[in-house]
């Protein structure tokens, strides 16, 4: 077991007026942030995926297990695989019962259904897995803990960058999601997290028309109600 060594650590102080004007850039382009189901195939520089990949990868993780990994696609007969696999899942899910009607209710808005063309037409289709569990040098089990928590963190990180690149994409989940793990040869200890389309928006893109919900109903200070918070009943 490594001994705990710790190193200094001096970041950057910024003014309070600069640390504000981040933020309201940072929101601004955020803010701006859509899942899309429409890609052009316009080529992406595959530098760029990387180094969302390595965006990701500052995640904070349980014990610094670091437990993910990005499995960047971009050959078109995976590409096909893929969506064949996934389609034949959704469409169970949407037509098979799989779902609850309570479920495709809260989907109708989004103008969702089956068919997925997207999973062939985006430059990459970058599956991210979580890591149950790691293998030490040996090959031993190592256990990874916080798992859920620690790859979600990296995927927001991930999701965040492609938005900050000027590039799309979508957290795509079709469940059961196994398939992905036997079409991309992926060890047991590894399973499928997220399946996130990268590319340019299409020309015809277009998007539901939702609402993301108000400051007032997502946050709060303390145990009382802040001033400018929205009152909900």
């Amino acid at each position: 077991m490594t001994d705990y060594r710790p190193i200094p650590h001096h970041p950057s102080r910024l003014s309070p007026e600069t640390m504000l004007e981040n933020a309201q850039r940072m929101h601004q382009s955020l803010e701006s942030r859509r899942s899309v189901r429409f890609f052009s195939d316009e080529p992406v520089d595959p530098r760029l995926i990387e180094y969302a990949v390595r965006i990701a990868s500052t995640a904070p993780s349980g014990a610094n297990r670091q437990p993910w990994r990005f499995v960047v696609v971009d050959d078109a007969e995976l590409k096909r695989k893929i969506r064949v696999a996934a389609e034949e899942e959704e469409r169970v899910s949407y037509e098979g019962g799989r779902m609850p009607e309570a479920w495709l209710d809260a989907l109708r808005p989004l103008g969702t259904d089956w068919e997925k063309p997207f999973l062939e037409v985006a430059p990459y289709l970058v599956v991210l897995f979580k890591q149950v569990w790691s293998p030490d040098e040996a090959g031993r089990k190592v256990t990874n803990y916080y798992v859920n928590e620690s790859v979600g963190i990296a995927a927001g990180l991930f999701i965040s960058a492609i938005q900050e690149m000027g590039l799309a994409t979508l957290t795509h989940t079709p469940s059961p999601m196994g398939f992905l793990q036997e079409i991309l040869e992926a060890p047991s200890h590894e399973k499928p997290y997220l399946l996130l389309p990268v590319g340019h928006v299409a020309t015809d893109c277009v998007v539901p028309d939702i609402q993301r919900k108000p400051l007032g109903e997502v946050i709060g200070w303390n145990r009382g109600e802040h001033p400018w918070s929205i009152q909900t009943t």
